[in-house]
């Protein structure tokens, strides 16, 4: 497949083989990051677990200190009136309970992110075959099954996010956009690394973090010193 002009020229700034430090490899994402629009900066890392067993399965949340330079919807599913009324003072995007059920059902996903009270989920829980597959399923690990609706949709809106292992061992996060300036980028992968650090399972073998890169939507990846990593607090 032939490359565009501008393709070849920001894969010529790119060394393939080299391990950058996150500092150089946010310099990098700034260089090369030449679309006409705001570029999402993306994470990708490889873990030496086995998704397979239950204590290797990587879940988790992390509060970006930056945010991730988008506007995040949140849906939240309550039926107490008192829960409804706490959810909307903390700006979530939509609150109710049998109206987005129904809209849950027929397909409706125009959101990013649904908290929930725990008394809900049994109700909930029927539309695993709709959210799951969309990442939309609320789960109380990840702090968005909660009484605590209000405090859920503020770190939400504020930049926390979720992440979890795929079957091959991988996780991917959006980190922020290219238009933040560097050390914002920085203070993002950072974060990100530091989380996905103390989740290190005790049962994984060998090398837990195998490979880690950063990318713009449109640009090429950039590799990260996997040895920094596990320095990153």
């Amino acid at each position: 497949m032939k490359q565009s002009k501008r393709t070849k020229e920001i894969t010529r700034l790119v060394d393939k083989a080299k391990e950058y430090t996150v500092e150089e490899a946010v310099d990098k994402i700034k260089e090369t990051a030449k679309a006409k629009f705001d570029e999402t900066i993306d994470i990708a890392i490889r873990l030496g677990v086995d998704p397979r067993h239950a204590d290797q399965a990587i879940r988790g949340t992390v509060s970006l200190p930056h945010g991730i330079g988008k506007t995040v919807r949140v849906l939240v599913l309550a039926r107490q009136a008192q829960k409804q009324d706490e959810a909307r003072q903390a700006a979530a995007d939509h609150v109710g309970f049998d109206e987005y059920i129904k809209k849950l059902q027929e397909g409706w996903s125009d959101i990013d992110v649904i908290v929930a009270t725990p008394d809900v989920m049994a109700d909930v829980g029927r539309l695993g075959k709709v959210l799951g597959p969309k990442g939309l399923m609320p789960n109380p690990k990840s702090g968005t099954v909660t009484q605590d609706v209000a405090k859920a949709v503020t770190e939400i809106k504020a930049g926390k996010i979720e992440f979890r292992v795929d079957k091959a061992g991988n996780l991917h996060s959006v980190v922020g956009k290219a238009s933040f300036d560097k050390q914002k980028l920085v203070d993002n992968v950072n974060s990100f690394l530091a989380a996905v650090n103390r989740l290190k399972p005790a049962s994984a073998k060998g090398q837990y973090i195998k490979n880690i890169a950063i990318s713009t939507t449109m640009g090429p990846a950039i590799k990260i010193d996997k040895s920094l990593a596990a320095g990153v607090h």
